[in-house]
Order: C-alpha cells, then sequence, then structure tokens
C-alpha cells in the first residue's frame, strides 16, 4: 500500500535516489489558507545535513505544489499534487551492496515479494520517503489548527539517556502537563549520539507526542479503533519498534485503582480529573489529550564490516558506505507529527 486514509488520502511515490519524491494528497477541505513558510518551517525541521549528528545528505526539500491549491494560496477542495526534486543523490555509494543484503534493512524481504529491488539508498525503503508524510501533514495542520487541534512531538530518550516517564504530566495535570524539557537531560541525549557516531555505531530512541484539541468521539469501536489508526501509522515510521499510549506498559504494573480516572463533576474543565487512558477509551476519543510514546531501533547501516549475503548465501565482509543518521529517532518527531496530523484529519472527515 501506498496510500495512507480512508477520507483524508495521502499516496505517495519516488525512490530515494530516484529524480524526484512526491505524493497527493485528496480531502483536504477547500477554503484552508496555506501557509507556505509554515510548511516548509516542518519539512526543514526533518531536512538532512544540518547538523554533524544526522546524514549528511543535502537535500534542499522546496515542495512543488501542481495542483489544489490556487494562486492565493486557498484549497480548492481538489486533490493536491505535489513533488521535491532529488538533488543531492550519491548511487555509487550503493555498487557494493547492489547483489547484497545489508543486515537489519528490507533489502532481502523486498527481493523476497518482489523478485528485485532498487538498492540505490534502499528505494522506497529510505526514509527519504517520510519528506511526502512530513508535507501532506503539513498541509493536513493548516486545517488542524483553525479547529483548534495542537500536535507536538519531542525526542524524550536516546540510548541511555532520556526522561523517566514523558507523559506522566500530561496524564496528572491534562490541562496543563506538557512534554519534559531540561537542557541537561537534552544535552545528555546529543552525548549518546555523538559517542555512537565516534564510534561508527548508532543508538535507538524514544520520540513522545501529545495531541490537543481532538473532540470526543472520533474513532470506531472495533477495527477502526482511534489507537489503532494512530498505532498503523506509526509502525509504518521507518525503525520503529514499538508504540503505547497513555500508561503504556506500565498499566501492567498497576491496579485498578492505579489506572482509572474519574470523570470531572458537571465534566468540567475536563470530562475527566486525569488523562491515563492516553485520550481513547472503547477506541473513541474522550475529549482528553491523546498521547503516546514511539521506540527506535538503532540506524541499521553503521560503518562496520559487516558479513553481509548474497541471493545465493554466499558471504562477503562489506563496510556500507553512504550517508546514514546515527539515531534516527532525531528527526523523526516532526515527521510523528505529520502522520498523526493525517490521522486526525482523516477521522475528522467521517
Amino acid at each position: 500500500m501506498n496510500t495512507l486514509g480512508r477520507l483524508l488520502r495521502l499516496t505517495t511515490f519516488g525512490e530515494s535516489h530516484g529524480p524526484a519524491m512526491g505524493g497527493i494528497l485528496d480531502g483536504l477541505p477547500s477554503g484552508i489558507r496555506i501557509d507556505m513558510a509554515d510548511v516548509q518551517h516542518m519539512i526543514d525541521r526533518r531536512r538532512t545535513g544540518r547538523s554533524t549528528l544526522t546524514s549528511q545528505r543535502r537535500e534542499t526539500d522546496i515542495p512543488e505544489i501542481l495542483s489544489g491549491v490556487n494562486a492565493d494560496g486557498i484549497t480548492l477542495g481538489t486533490p493536491i499534487g505535489f513533488i521535491f526534486r532529488n538533488t543531492d543523490a550519491r548511487s555509487s555509494d550503493y555498487c557494493e551492496l547492489e547483489h547484497r543484503y545489508r543486515p537489519g534493512h528490507a533489502d532481502y524481504t523486498y527481493d523476497m515479494k518482489y523478485g528485485l529491488r532498487d538498492p540505490r539508498g534502499g528505494g522506497r525503503a529510505s526514509a527519504r520517503e517520510t519528506v511526502n508524510w512530513v508535507m501532506g501533514g503539513a498541509l493536513t495542520m493548516q486545517w488542524l489548527r483553525t479547529l483548534g487541534i495542537t500536535i507536538e512531538a519531542r525526542l524524550t530518550a536516546v540510548g541511555k539517556a532520556g526522561y523517566p516517564s514523558p507523559l506522566a504530566a500530561i496524564m496528572s495535570d491534562p490541562l496543563h502537563g506538557a512534554l519534559p524539557f531540561d537542557e541537561a537531560t537534552e544535552q545528555a541525549m546529543l552525548g549518546e549520539v555523538e559517542r555512537a557516531r565516534r564510534d561508527c555505531d548508532s543508538v535507538g530512541g524514544r520520540v513522545s507526542c501529545v495531541m490537543r484539541g481532538l473532540p470526543a468521539g472520533l474513532g470506531d469501536p472495533v477495527f477502526g479503533k482511534l489507537q489503532a489508526r494512530l498505532a498503523e501509522a506509526m509502525m509504518s515510521l521507518n525503525a520503529v519498534k514499538g508504540f503505547e499510549y497513555g500508561m503504556g506498559a506500565a498499566a501492567a504494573e498497576a491496579r485498578g485503582s492505579e489506572a482509572i480516572d474519574l470523570f470531572a463533576p458537571g465534566f468540567s474543565p475536563a470530562p475527566m480529573r486525569t488523562d491515563r487512558h492516553g485520550g481513547a477509551l472503547g477506541g473513541i476519543s474522550t475529549g482528553m489529550p491523546v498521547c503516546f510514546n514511539l521506540w527506535f531501533k538503532p540506524t541499521p547501516t553503521i560503518s562496520r564490516p559487516l558479513p553481509m549475503p548474497d541471493r545465493e548465501g554466499e558471504m562477503l565482509e562489506v563496510t556500507a558506505h553512504g550517508r546514514h543518521d546515527p539515531c534516527v529517532a532525531m528527526r523523526a518527531p516532526v515527521i510523528v507529527e505529520a502522520l498523526a496530523a493525517l490521522v486526525a484529519g482523516d477521522l475528522l472527515r467521517f
């Protein structure tokens, strides 16, 4: 599948080292004024080459809108087509890998499914694909803000450094709680990435997200649960190994008296006093903040010699070249926000 969503649908195309990435966002309402500076800001948050701690591939990532927005920057309600020209691909970095399967990558599984693959940067298995998701999410976010909906994601752990319970403040005080920020912790996380980079290795991480302003009643009670729709989108993101919302795994260690959320009298100033349920009950939004964590594995490409098989299983020790993130989670928060926006927008269209 190359399409996310049902009534608000993002369909994408392009390979990592092809001429362009692109997509079609269909279902965004008409009459939405698009602030392209704000859209570009979201895209730039994902862009590589801005730090020694991320991939050094330097794409301009300036979108070309082909349809669906008029000369005044207002959506027409018709499909919005867009492309990003690829300008800094170095396919020569992958010559040695053309007939080899990299450990931890989709090389082997793509070959088993399709009988061939694009070895240049991983083709559509590359995180280069996510520039399309950010574009679709950035456009959708323009609409969501007019409805009072905000989405914030942040890197909250890298390796052994990070915040112990990033959603705790939101769950205990839904109106005023926020994702944590502490300068010393932020520097410790960057230190983990730098050490991994110097060791020609990589490191995993955690991204936390909170969605505010979603009305109660979104989501279906059986197979279209709000948290299931979010999980489907988030687990499509490269390197994600886990999704948990509200109390998440901590709920398994709690008693019922510690996990339930009591209703507020008159449902004011919010429907419930706390938000341990993470914004969804029975798969339907409660009007409380929707909060969740994502866990990312370390980037599988590391600059060390590794045994890699060919299609016959013959092994050869190869050192992968190319430009890769020592911590893929570092650039993920804006992608998480974009995917969350697309899911929210689709549910609002029902």
